[in-house]
Formats: C-alpha cells, structure tokens, sequence
C-alpha cells in the first residue's frame, strides 16, 4: 500500500499529546505534511499564517485527518484547514477523516455517548457536513490500531479509504460554509 502524504488538524492547546502519540505510533504509514510545534512565528498574522499553511501544507496532501477532542469543533485554524483541503483551489481535493480522541468523551456534553459514537454538534461543523454528505467518515481513537485481516492497521485502511473517495466520490464534497472568523 502507497503511503499517502496526511495532514493532521488538531486543537494545539488541548490535543498536542494525541498528536504526538499519533505521529509516534503511526508515522512510519504515512507522509506528515503536518505543522510542527514552534515552525511558523506568532507574531506573523493570523492569515499570513493560514496562507502559508494552504500553500506548504495542505496543498501538498492526498488527506486531512482532524484528531477530535472535547474543544476541536470551536477552532477556527481546524475550520479553514479542512475548507483548504476541500478546496480545489488549495491544491485539489484532499481525502478527509475524523478521529475521535479519549478527550472528545471527557466533554459533559459528550459523556453519554462513550459506547455509542457522537454528538454531530459537538464535531467540527464543515466535517460534520461532509460525514453528511457521504464524502468523510469519523472512526474511534481506539480502533486505530486494528489489525485487518490484510495485515495493516485500520488507519492505513481509513487513510486509503478517505484518499479513494477523493479521487472517485468529490462530487459529495460540500464546502459551502462560511469559514470561521474567530474560535467559537
């Protein structure tokens, strides 16, 4: 199986850990096109930033990947990177998964959803239309590391699925909402 190149969209302040571990235990499956810890200045403006983002980043990935924590679906930085990797514009389409962190269900909000998934107000919105549309789909943290019966884990499956309906199902891409101006 190819690897393919990942973009992974996260709440920095509240999620990095799970980054980092999913970059440690799944790294070698893919390639991380991803924003390193310290690598553009914050004292650069807020869309000088985004735009070197769409252009370094995004643009270069077959697949955004958003690790989902309590917080994520407020982040406006999460909003504008899976608009830029539904947008032809930034690079052509991108394939789009979510991931639902351990944190997603320590949220009061979300606590009752523990066995049973999760609350589509409680995930990023323009991930939540596509889930909708038939275009994303969104796994547990926990199954990642599934063995399937081809040998791979179920994330290299999940990544390989997502970047084959980039290629053959974008016409379910919906990107039609306004982006996030500021974190909610």
């Amino acid at each position: 199986m190819a690897k393919r190149k990942v973009f992974i969209s996260f709440h920095h302040a509240n999620d990095e850990l799970y980054k980092n571990k999913f970059e440690e235990k799944y790294g070698s499956v893919f390639i991380n096109k991803s924003v390193t810890k310290d690598e553009y200045n914050e004292d650069l403006s807020t869309e000088y930033i985004k735009r070197l983002i769409q252009e370094d980043k995004i643009s270069d990935s077959s697949v955004v990947v958003v690790l989902i924590g309590s917080e994520t679906y407020k982040r406006k930085h999460v909003d504008w990177e899976i608009s830029a990797g539904l947008s032809k514009k930034v690079g052509g389409y991108s394939g789009l998964i979510g991931i639902l962190l351990p944190s997603y269900y320590e949220a009061s909000e979300n606590t009752f959803l523990k066995g049973s998934g999760y609350n589509s107000n409680t995930i990023p919105p323009r991930l939540n239309d596509n889930v909708e549309s038939g275009y994303a789909l969104i796994y547990k943290w926990e199954s990642a590391s599934n063995i399937h019966s081809d040998g791979n884990y179920a994330i290299q499956n999940w990544i390989e699925e997502a970047f084959d309906r980039k290629n053959n199902k974008s016409n379910l891409i919906d990107n039609s909402r306004t982006q996030f101006k500021q974190n909610r």
